[in-house]
């Protein structure tokens, strides 16, 4: 305590033996460490680490353990979905790619934290769902949501989203939607190929970029 005396009730004040004793655990114990370490370590969403992050992501509704996805690119003809490229380009198919389940580090999981968060109060509107992915992805570059009509919408990234980005879109199930809506995303890989009424304005003309390729293309869900 800063001034313990003020903590001993009167009756007991003139009882030097007692007094000494509440003394010498005030020496011995100083309870501001304690709430100091508590506050930085679970308390604040900014400093939380181990166990103090794995309180937040409770609260919020969201754990530390992610599927992270392994989407390698392969040589293959037109037909071949989610998307081929031409010889000399990439290597051929060998196997479905298994998926990987990884224990987020503290940043990467307080970032899924306070997407989720943001996601538990943010409303399904479009200006609303702009303004959350402008924050979560501040200073990435282009992201914004396009409504496609026939209950659809879709996510679109103007820059390359990491592994984790993509991983914690698609499979922690944090980004909000309007209920009923099929949602999509795309990553484009700028500057492609295409029309005005694509929807982007990075679209160029012929001889400019190359098409979109498809693997850059993602369903969210179905329903």
């Amino acid at each position: 305590m800063i001034n313990v005396d003020e903590t001993i009730i009167s009756q007991y004040c003139t009882r030097p033996v007692l007094v000494q004793l509440i003394k010498n655990l005030d020496e011995y114990i100083d309870p501001r460490a304690d709430i100091n370490n508590f506050y930085n370590f679970v308390w604040n969403i900014d400093t939380a680490q181990g166990f103090g992050l794995d309180i937040w992501g409770r609260i919020v509704g969201v754990k530390r353990d992610l599927t992270i996805l392994d989407t390698p690119l392969y040589f293959g003809f037109n037909e071949a979905l989610p998307g081929s490229y031409c010889f000399g380009e990439q290597p051929f198919y060998d196997g479905t790619p298994a998926t990987s389940t990884y224990s987020l580090t503290d940043d990467a999981y307080r970032k899924l934290i306070l997407l989720k968060a943001l996601s538990n109060v943010t409303s399904t509107t479009a200006p609303a769902l702009n303004k959350l992915l402008q924050s979560f992805f501040i200073n990435r570059g282009r992201c914004y949501i396009n409504n496609l009509g026939n209950m659809t919408m879709r996510y679109t990234f103007e820059f390359q989203l990491t592994p984790l980005e993509l991983s914690i879109i698609l499979n922690s199930n944090v980004m909000p939607r309007p209920a009923g809506v099929k949602v999509t995303l795309i990553n484009l890989e700028l500057p492609v190929f295409g029309f005005s009424e694509a929807g982007t304005t990075t679209a160029t003309p012929f001889d400019q970029s190359p098409f979109r390729s498809e693997n850059s293309s993602y369903v969210i869900n179905q329903t």
